[in-house]
């Protein structure tokens, strides 16, 4: 669907006879426009075939289609209820689409004999050669670390989906059978061949005959949900086998090949890849850098898929990116950001990113092409893995090794305390610096030495995710061998530890600040520094749900903690403001403040001092940067103010309140009671 992608092709004009009336024209063949298009003609700068009959079916007022032609609008644009009913009409075309079942599969070829030939060579070489279906399958075992060692990761991760062409004729031939209209009926321009090839089907670039609009028709291949029936049917018998005879599997290899064969008959159908990229544009291209193409159901079938043309560029095409004055990293990171929103807010996430599925258009924006492997992310999985994270940048090994409970990783009655060793050997070595300074990809690989040798199960969309982010990361490092995927995601990560009201994520919050019982001003500093980066963060968000937090049943641990804090911060404040008003006061009133010791006016030590201006500029920093964040406003404090007034608020004041006095009082006797220097000493 790239423009990136020229064919050196002549473009041809010419006429057709004009269609009979009558419904068998509308499933004619346009035999002449086949042999048309191998002759020679004058170049022309579209590669396009020009489609010029004679005669155009009428328009249709309604949307509804005619016996000439597809249906049209007069103004080419439909309210909401017309494209529903185009979308009905797509559905009712592909209503007998295959789906995948492991019955009919054993039905269908369980009485035929098969010979299994074995092949020396590579894996991923056999792979390829094997077809669609096992070039998919090795892509998909490239992200399972609990069923491959890290050697046969990497060279299965080379396995790429590009496949020869099929016939031409046979394409077009399916276009008009698929949608019941004859070729030059619905596009003005086709190009000869197609612009791309992947392994269950093939794109050309189109020009609709009646709106004008450019687009991309996706056809599939012939036959080919026949040859994939066979090849799973194959494989799942051969899953039995590893299931009862290979010991050092511990994953169900027959329910994972039932998953990802669900998958593949899914992508099979290429109305619901419309409806998938439907979706996605809902929740996704609400931002302004984020590009998902239309789909035009009229023109949409199981086997052939018309969308809105994309103008673009592959992101692994850094050269041509950057002469049009684009910067990769730029685009990858608003690919991250994406992902993330994907992955961990909705749930709902593009599976399958690798280069050509992502463009960069020339103004900028990360188009997302190609909808047929999507998957979800459960919710609980979600706040696990951000979870997941804080116990990283904390090296808890034991509540991360818990997370795995959360993630589905291991069942509830695998004991997890020798895995703890594990994570904690791996990570001490790979914590040399911050958990942002971390490749991707080495904690991919770390934990999949890991996952290999307990017995872990990892579920599908865990497989997807690992797949997703390590493609953005590899597409940032041609940019820029040093970027860390890690560290572009701390944006994200910031704001939805600070402004989430789920129960689980203000726990994790509370372990990142208040580390081993002790408040980390500087991490939440951090936190707040990141989170502004993001343009929907507000400082209401963060501080509403942290106080209820405080204030509401099952807080006295914390609120515990939070009276100890606000006596010292209170104290360094106070006592930050003596120190700030004794170096301001005039030279005569200083031995009055000091007891005559102006070298050491304080009863307490240098170090003590600088340890109390330094939290106390902390303090100010934060609240700095809440009162700068996005729409500050002195009112929306007032809903704080009210969570304030509550009863278990004001208890918590006065503990406070009782603490500061007590400090400030001893601070003070120590003070008064100090002894004067002796005369003459200095």
């Amino acid at each position: 669907m790239a423009a990136t992608t020229s064919t050196a092709a002549a473009a041809v004009s010419f006429s057709l006879p004009s269609p009979p009336h009558c419904r068998g024209a509308r499933r004619r063949r346009a035999p002449s426009l086949l042999r048309a298009a191998s002759t020679a003609a004058p170049p022309s700068p579209d590669l396009s075939i020009q489609l010029s009959p004679r005669a155009s079916p009428p328009a249709s007022t309604n949307g509804a289609a005619t016996a000439l032609g597809p249906p049209v609008s007069a103004s080419f644009a439909r309210d909401r209820a017309e494209d529903l009913q185009a979308e009905a009409r797509a559905m009712a075309r592909a209503a007998g689409a295959t789906v995948y079942s492991p019955e009919l599969l054993a039905a269908r070829y369980g009485s035929r004999p098969f010979k299994v030939a074995l092949r020396a060579g590579e894996l991923r070489t056999i792979f390829t050669r094997l077809g669609p279906t096992f070039v998919k399958i090795g892509q998909g075992l490239s992200t399972r670390p609990d069923l491959c060692p890290a050697e046969y990761l990497e060279e299965l991760a080379e396995l790429q989906d590009s496949l020869p062409t099929f016939p031409d004729e046979e394409a077009f031939a399916c276009i008009e059978r698929e949608l019941g209209f004859t070729l030059d009926s619905i596009y003005s321009t086709i190009s000869p061949s197609p612009i791309a090839a992947a392994s269950l089907g093939q794109v050309y670039k189109a020009r609709l005959k009646y709106s004008g609009k450019l687009v991309a028709v996706k056809v599939q291949r012939p036959s080919i949900e026949k040859a994939i029936g066979l090849d799973f049917y194959l494989l799942r018998g051969l899953g039995f086998l590893i299931n009862k005879y290979v010991d050092i599997v511990t994953s169900d290899v027959v329910a994972l090949i039932d998953e990802f064969a669900r998958r593949v008959f899914q992508e099979l159908n290429y109305v619901q890849e419309g409806q998938n990229a439907r979706r996605f544009k809902k929740l996704y291209a609400d931002k302004q850098d984020v590009l998902v193409p239309d789909i035009f159901w009229d023109y949409t079938s199981a086997k052939v898929l018309t969308m809105e043309w994309i103008e673009g560029v592959k992101l692994n095409q850094q050269a041509v990116i950057e002469s049009q004055g684009l910067k990769v990293l730029d685009l990858v990171n608003i690919g991250i950001q994406c992902s993330l929103r994907q992955l961990l807010e909705y749930g709902y996430f593009h599976a399958d990113p690798h280069p050509g599925n992502i463009l960069a258009t020339p103004e900028g924006k990360l188009a997302f092409l190609d909808f047929g492997m999507m998957s979800e992310t459960p919710e609980d999985a979600r706040v696990a893995i951000i979870g997941h994270v804080v116990h990283l940048v904390n090296r808890d090994y034991e509540a991360m090794a818990r997370d795995y409970y959360a993630l589905d990783f291991l069942e509830p009655d695998v004991d997890v305390s020798p895995i703890v060793p594990a994570l904690k050997n791996f990570f001490d070595d790979a914590l040399n610096a911050t958990v942002s300074e971390l490749n991707f990809k080495t904690i991919v690989d770390g934990l999949g030495a890991v996952l290999y040798q307990y017995p872990f199960n990892v579920p599908a969309y865990y497989a997807l995710i690992l797949r997703s982010l390590t493609v953005l990361e590899g597409l940032a490092l041609y940019a820029d061998p040093d970027f860390k995927v890690l560290a572009a995601s701390y944006p994200y990560f910031a704001k939805r530890l600070l402004t989430d009201p789920n129960p689980y994520l203000r726990d994790a919050l509370i372990e990142l600040v208040f580390k081993d019982g002790k408040f980390r001003w500087n991490r939440l500093e951090n936190l707040l520094v990141q989170g502004r980066q993001d343009r929907e963060f507000a400082a209401k968000d963060a501080l509403q749900p942290v106080l209820k937090l405080l204030l509401g049943p099952g807080g006295e641990e914390l609120r515990a903690l939070v009276v100890k804090e606000a006596v010292r911060v209170t104290e360094a404040i106070a006592i930050g403001t003596l120190v700030d008003s004794y170096n301001a006061a005039p030279s005569f009133l200083k031995p009055l403040i000091s007891s005559g010791n102006l070298a050491e006016p304080f009863k307490f030590s240098e170090t003590e001092q600088e340890q109390m201006m330094e939290l106390r500029d902390q303090v100010f920093r934060v609240w700095g940067l809440l009162r700068s964040s996005n729409n500050f406003d002195p009112s929306l404090l007032q809903p704080i103010v009210q969570v304030l007034q509550e009863p278990e608020a004001r208890v918590l004041g006065s503990r406070v309140a009782g603490g500061v006095t007590q400090r400030l009082a001893a601070r003070l006797l120590q003070q008064l009671l100090r002894t004067p220097p002796a005369p003459g000493s200095s």
